[in-house]
Protein backbone atom coordinates (compact mmCIF):
# COMPACT_ATOMS: atom_id res chain seq x y z
CA UNK A 1 0.00 0.00 0.00
CA UNK A 2 1.36 3.63 -0.76
CA UNK A 3 0.34 6.47 0.96
CA UNK A 4 1.13 10.27 -0.62
CA UNK A 5 2.49 12.12 2.48
CA UNK A 6 1.19 15.97 2.22
CA UNK A 7 5.33 16.66 2.32
CA UNK A 8 5.50 16.84 -1.49
CA UNK A 9 7.56 14.67 -3.21
CA UNK A 10 7.91 12.19 -0.17
CA UNK A 11 6.24 8.61 -0.45
CA UNK A 12 5.70 6.53 2.17
CA UNK A 13 5.27 2.95 2.15
CA UNK A 14 3.39 0.68 3.82
CA UNK A 15 4.27 -3.41 4.51
CA UNK A 16 2.10 -6.16 3.62
CA UNK A 17 0.52 -8.22 6.49
CA UNK A 18 2.68 -11.07 7.61
CA UNK A 19 2.22 -14.95 6.17
CA UNK A 20 2.51 -17.51 8.94
CA UNK A 21 0.99 -20.80 9.40
CA UNK A 22 0.20 -22.96 12.82
CA UNK A 23 3.74 -23.85 13.80
CA UNK A 24 6.33 -22.02 11.32
CA UNK A 25 10.08 -23.06 12.11
CA UNK A 26 11.36 -20.37 9.71
CA UNK A 27 10.66 -16.99 9.24
CA UNK A 28 12.30 -15.55 5.82
CA UNK A 29 12.29 -11.08 6.47
CA UNK A 30 12.88 -9.02 3.75
CA UNK A 31 13.27 -5.09 3.95
CA UNK A 32 10.12 -4.02 2.59
CA UNK A 33 7.79 -5.00 -0.41
CA UNK A 34 9.42 -3.30 -3.82
CA UNK A 35 6.74 -0.91 -5.92
CA UNK A 36 5.70 -3.87 -8.18
CA UNK A 37 4.81 -6.42 -5.10
CA UNK A 38 2.66 -3.71 -3.40
CA UNK A 39 0.54 -3.04 -6.17
CA UNK A 40 -0.36 -7.16 -6.11
CA UNK A 41 -0.29 -7.01 -2.50
CA UNK A 42 2.13 -10.09 -2.87
CA UNK A 43 5.15 -10.92 -1.49
CA UNK A 44 8.23 -10.84 -4.11
CA UNK A 45 5.62 -9.86 -7.22
CA UNK A 46 8.29 -9.33 -9.72
CA UNK A 47 8.05 -11.98 -12.04
CA UNK A 48 11.53 -11.43 -12.29
CA UNK A 49 12.05 -11.93 -8.82
CA UNK A 50 14.22 -14.96 -8.22
CA UNK A 51 12.15 -15.88 -5.03
CA UNK A 52 9.93 -18.04 -5.88
CA UNK A 53 12.60 -20.31 -8.22
CA UNK A 54 14.59 -20.76 -5.14
CA UNK A 55 11.95 -21.87 -2.91
CA UNK A 56 10.63 -24.24 -5.60
CA UNK A 57 14.19 -25.56 -5.35
CA UNK A 58 14.70 -26.19 -1.79
CA UNK A 59 11.20 -26.18 -0.56
CA UNK A 60 9.08 -27.74 -3.21
CA UNK A 61 6.97 -24.69 -3.40
CA UNK A 62 6.06 -24.46 -7.19
CA UNK A 63 7.10 -21.18 -8.82
CA UNK A 64 4.36 -21.58 -11.77
CA UNK A 65 1.59 -22.01 -9.30
CA UNK A 66 -0.95 -19.24 -8.39
CA UNK A 67 0.15 -17.09 -5.64
CA UNK A 68 -2.39 -18.23 -3.00
CA UNK A 69 -1.01 -22.27 -3.98
CA UNK A 70 2.59 -21.01 -3.20
CA UNK A 71 1.87 -19.14 0.16
CA UNK A 72 -0.30 -22.53 0.84
CA UNK A 73 2.47 -24.61 -0.14
CA UNK A 74 5.03 -22.18 2.24
CA UNK A 75 2.94 -22.88 5.14
CA UNK A 76 2.60 -26.52 5.10
CA UNK A 77 6.01 -26.45 4.72
CA UNK A 78 6.56 -24.67 8.27
CA UNK A 79 7.88 -20.98 6.43
CA UNK A 80 6.35 -17.73 7.42
CA UNK A 81 7.24 -14.24 5.42
CA UNK A 82 7.21 -10.65 6.39
CA UNK A 83 9.70 -7.41 6.14
CA UNK A 84 11.92 -5.97 8.56
CA UNK A 85 9.97 -2.43 7.77
CA UNK A 86 6.60 -1.59 8.59
CA UNK A 87 6.48 1.58 6.70
CA UNK A 88 9.32 3.90 5.19
CA UNK A 89 9.95 6.38 2.97
CA UNK A 90 11.07 5.86 -0.55
CA UNK A 91 11.28 6.58 -4.05
CA UNK A 92 11.75 3.45 -5.90
CA UNK A 93 12.15 -0.55 -5.16
CA UNK A 94 15.79 0.08 -4.21
CA UNK A 95 16.27 -0.82 -0.45
CA UNK A 96 19.07 2.18 -0.78
CA UNK A 97 16.24 4.68 -1.52
CA UNK A 98 14.21 3.99 2.07
CA UNK A 99 14.35 6.59 4.22
CA UNK A 100 12.33 7.51 7.68
CA UNK A 101 12.35 3.81 8.54
CA UNK A 102 9.69 2.24 11.12
CA UNK A 103 10.59 -1.75 12.07
CA UNK A 104 7.50 -4.25 12.39
CA UNK A 105 7.17 -5.92 15.65
CA UNK A 106 9.18 -8.79 15.05
CA UNK A 107 10.03 -9.75 18.43
CA UNK A 108 6.01 -9.79 19.24
CA UNK A 109 5.70 -12.35 16.02
CA UNK A 110 8.37 -14.75 17.88
CA UNK A 111 6.74 -14.35 20.99
CA UNK A 112 3.39 -15.43 19.18
CA UNK A 113 5.13 -18.33 17.24
CA UNK A 114 7.40 -20.05 19.63
CA UNK A 115 8.36 -22.36 16.85
CA UNK A 116 10.26 -19.95 14.81
CA UNK A 117 14.10 -21.33 15.17
CA UNK A 118 15.46 -19.41 11.84
CA UNK A 119 15.45 -16.57 10.58
CA UNK A 120 16.38 -15.81 6.85
CA UNK A 121 16.87 -12.29 6.39
CA UNK A 122 16.71 -11.64 2.39
CA UNK A 123 18.78 -9.42 1.48
CA UNK A 124 22.18 -8.21 2.96
CA UNK A 125 21.63 -4.60 2.16
CA UNK A 126 18.52 -4.63 3.12
CA UNK A 127 16.71 -6.95 5.72
CA UNK A 128 20.09 -7.38 7.42
CA UNK A 129 20.98 -3.58 7.82
CA UNK A 130 17.64 -2.46 9.37
CA UNK A 131 17.59 -5.33 11.44
CA UNK A 132 20.92 -4.50 13.10
CA UNK A 133 19.92 -1.06 13.04
CA UNK A 134 16.43 -0.95 14.17
CA UNK A 135 16.04 -4.53 16.06
CA UNK A 136 19.19 -5.77 17.91
CA UNK A 137 17.55 -6.92 20.62
CA UNK A 138 15.96 -10.05 17.63
CA UNK A 139 19.49 -9.67 16.39
CA UNK A 140 20.87 -10.74 19.65
CA UNK A 141 19.30 -13.79 20.64
CA UNK A 142 21.30 -17.11 21.22
CA UNK A 143 17.72 -19.12 20.90
CA UNK A 144 16.91 -18.43 17.10
CA UNK A 145 19.76 -19.30 14.25
CA UNK A 146 19.86 -15.82 11.86
CA UNK A 147 20.95 -16.06 8.54
CA UNK A 148 22.03 -13.22 6.04
CA UNK A 149 20.96 -14.00 2.25
CA UNK A 150 21.86 -12.21 -0.76
CA UNK A 151 18.97 -10.04 -2.16
CA UNK A 152 16.66 -12.05 -4.63
CA UNK A 153 15.39 -8.65 -5.95
CA UNK A 154 15.95 -8.01 -9.30
CA UNK A 155 19.17 -6.05 -10.49
CA UNK A 156 19.72 -3.53 -13.04
CA UNK A 157 23.19 -4.18 -15.36
CA UNK A 158 24.69 -1.19 -15.98
CA UNK A 159 26.82 -1.00 -19.31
Amino acid sequence: MRNRNPAPGKEYTCGLPPVTGENPAVLILGSSPSVMSLEKAEYYGNPRNQFWQIMERIAGVPADRPYAERISCLKKRRFALWDVLATCERHASCDQSIRNPQANDIAGLLEDYPTIACIALNGNVGATRWMRRLLPEVMSRTDIRIYSLPSRRVRRMHA
